[in-house]
């Protein structure tokens, strides 16, 4: 597809779906016959974990009343169709899942026989409704040779806090992958804030979460994005609730009181994104889901993406009175070396798969910044617990991993800070005569509000391994991969996110292979 087509296609697309579209099917349909009262499918479509021959595919029906009030809903038949051309005449697979109220109506479709490094368009039809129509594409093979792989890298999405224009240039962007590595949603809110409200309080339920998402993904730039590219996702902590950790909340409720929160976050999360297995129904509760995993992209690329909350140690020296992250200094408990960010068993799989690694980059995708951000204060260094600052050991087993296995061109990305980063990381940070073994880009918040200018200038002070950081704009990180350097691009526009209705180029870094660092160009 070239450029001028694709741009077309992107903005009839996005149009579409602003109009809320359903249409009667044409051709052959769903082998469930009903006629729906209502559209169902106006929480769009999603593409993800794209592999060479196969690529999730995903839908929820959104029931109004009136349907609701017919009997023979559950269970629903929703045909599944992927097409080798945009426009629809070329099937090459289908499918019929069966979806019911107890999974929430979500539709999860594994398309698989598919050709690698290709583009497929898909769509959805139950009864006499039909869906928006997504483009998605497969992976290269493992050991093909690739000469580019373009991905947009986000985070932090407050529904509240701006509009979702950084997903309207996503969808606009020639891309491979949207990575998207935490807070896709928020259960707080800051009525200070709040361009655009919430619906309802604050979410702990099943029911409640299923609510959050629906309004999230009713917004037509976030539907346009998805649309448009396969997505990689990584959950961080508002999905749940805010600084959670493992099995252990800010409020410190009772185990089982928040592992059944936990439980409903993480299946309301599953029922409204491209993904192939859901929470681990025999784990108590049913509140385990496996989300890490790794990504080929031919020789170009391996791409790991991280969980940095379900396994970790809870944050050292808490206050006594609530959980959570906080700054602290004179912490003893951060020289703990068994504490651990990823937990043990995802460290030994992540540690072997970089060893292992043949490919020319290895990319981290996770939730946060891992350069170090805390400063010194009179009473000693100040550290924010929640963060990678605040599990030293766990990152200087990651980078020493990298150290004893000559393990180069390592990439990793980020978000949370809500700024943009690009970094240098060391064995000892900050430290010129440790060698640089890795880069690290994190990129801004889509909405989330940032740092402030005297907060930010302090951590960059005492962190000169920050080559650059920037808190005051929302956007997202356009990251370009070749096999001899990657470049990104930082896209944003003014807080809060709406007040314009495009995005410009903030800064671009690139870091060139066998030479680890980032460099503004």
């Amino acid at each position: 597809m070239q450029r001028r087509d694709f741009h077309r296609w992107a903005q009839a697309h996005a149009l579409a779906i602003a109009l809320a579209p359903w249409q009667q099917a044409v051709g052959q349909a769903s082998s469930d016959a009903r006629r729906w009262r209502d559209n169902p499918f106006t929480l769009g479509v999603a593409s993800g974990q794209p592999r060479a021959e196969s690529v999730v595919l995903w839908t929820r029906l959104l029931v109004s009343a009136q349907d609701r009030a017919d009997p023979g809903l559950d269970p629903a038949r929703v045909l599944c169709e992927v097409f080798a051309d945009e426009a629809l005449r070329q099937r090459v697979w289908h499918s019929e899942i069966t979806t019911d109220a107890q999974r929430g109506h979500s539709v999860h479709a594994v398309a698989q026989g598919l050709t690698p490094a290709r583009m497929y368009w898909y769509r959805f039809r139950c009864g006499e409704a039909t869906s928006p129509t997504g483009r998605t594409r497969t992976a290269p093979r493992a050991q093909a040779d690739v000469g580019r792989l373009r991905l947009a890298l986000a985070s932090c999405q407050h529904y509240e806090q701006g509009e979702y224009v950084a997903h309207a240039d996503i969808a606009q962007q020639e891309l491979d992958l949207v990575v998207f590595v935490g807070d896709y949603i928020y259960e707080s809110s800051n009525p200070r804030l709040a361009l655009r409200k919430h619906t309802g309080g604050e979410p702990k339920t099943l029911d409640e979460y299923r609510l959050r998402y629906a309004l999230y993904k009713s917004d037509p730039n976030l539907q346009a994005a998805h649309a448009a590219h396969p997505w990689l996702l990584m959950w961080d902590d508002h999905e749940v609730v805010n600084d959670y950790a493992n099995d252990r909340d800010p409020r410190n409720s009772p185990l089982a009181s928040f592992m059944q929160r936990r439980a409903a976050a993480y299946q309301a999360y599953f029922e409204h994104q491209p993904l192939a297995l859901g929470p681990d129904p025999g784990s108590p509760w049913g509140a385990s889901m496996r989300l890490h995993d790794k990504l080929s992209w031919g020789r170009l690329a391996d791409i790991w993406t991280l969980d940095c909350r379900q396994y970790r140690s809870p944050q050292a020296c808490p206050d006594p009175n609530r959980g959570g992250g906080r700054v602290v200094t004179q912490c003893a408990e951060l020289d703990d070396a068994s504490r651990t960010l990823l937990g043990n068993a995802q460290e030994a799989w992540l540690y072997d798969g970089l060893r292992q690694s043949t490919a020319t980059w290895k990319v981290l995708a996770q939730a946060t910044q891992i350069s170090p951000t805390s400063v010194n204060t009179p009473l000693g260094r100040a550290t924010y617990t929640d963060a990678w600052d605040g599990y030293p050991h766990a990152r200087r087993r990651l980078l020493q991993t990298l150290a004893d296995g000559n393990v180069a061109d390592v990439l990793t990305l980020g978000g949370d800070v809500h700024m943009n980063v690009a970094a240098q990381l060391r064995l000892q940070p900050n430290d010129d005569n440790s060698p640089v073994l890795a880069s690290e880009f994190v990129a801004t918040s889509i909405t989330s509000r940032g740092l402030s200018e005297s907060v930010l200038n302090a951590a960059r002070t005492a962190n000169p391994d920050i080559v650059y950081a920037r808190a005051d704009e929302r956007g997202y990180a356009l990251i370009d991969i070749q096999p001899h350097a990657a470049t990104c691009e930082f896209r944003t526009t003014p807080f809060p996110a709406g007040t314009r209705a495009d995005l410009s180029v903030q800064a671009r870094f690139q870091v060139e292979r066998g030479r680890a660092g980032p460099v503004k160009l």
